[in-house]
């Protein structure tokens, strides 16, 4: 099986550069599971990503970062929600006639 392997353009970021390694390595042990020489790891590690199970732990991953997210996203709502909260107290005392304690 000849391949044409083109140059790939070098990573900008270290992120970049470990997805380019990440991909060159998958593009091997893929290689080496088609062509019958792939150790036993590599084969039960692609075996376990395929599982029910190991589908219901990314899923439950997932939503556990969505869960995060949507807290994060809560708690600066809420800050945001007291700022706001502020203000208008500040102007009601300004409408009232108070003085502003700044």
């Amino acid at each position: 099986m000849a391949e044409s392997k083109k140059p790939r353009r070098p990573a900008t970021t270290p992120e970049a550069r470990e997805n380019q390694l990440v991909s060159l390595a998958v593009d091997l042990v893929e290689k080496r599971l088609i062509d019958g020489t792939a150790s036993a790891q590599e084969t039960v590690f692609y075996l376990k990503l395929g599982s029910p199970r190991e589908r219901l732990e990314r899923t439950k991953l997932e939503l556990e970062n969505q869960l995060t997210k949507a807290k994060t996203d809560q708690i600066a709502s809420e800050a945001n929600r007291e700022e706001l909260f502020a203000d208008a107290i500040k102007a009601m005392m300004t409408y009232k006639g108070e003085r502003s304690e700044e």
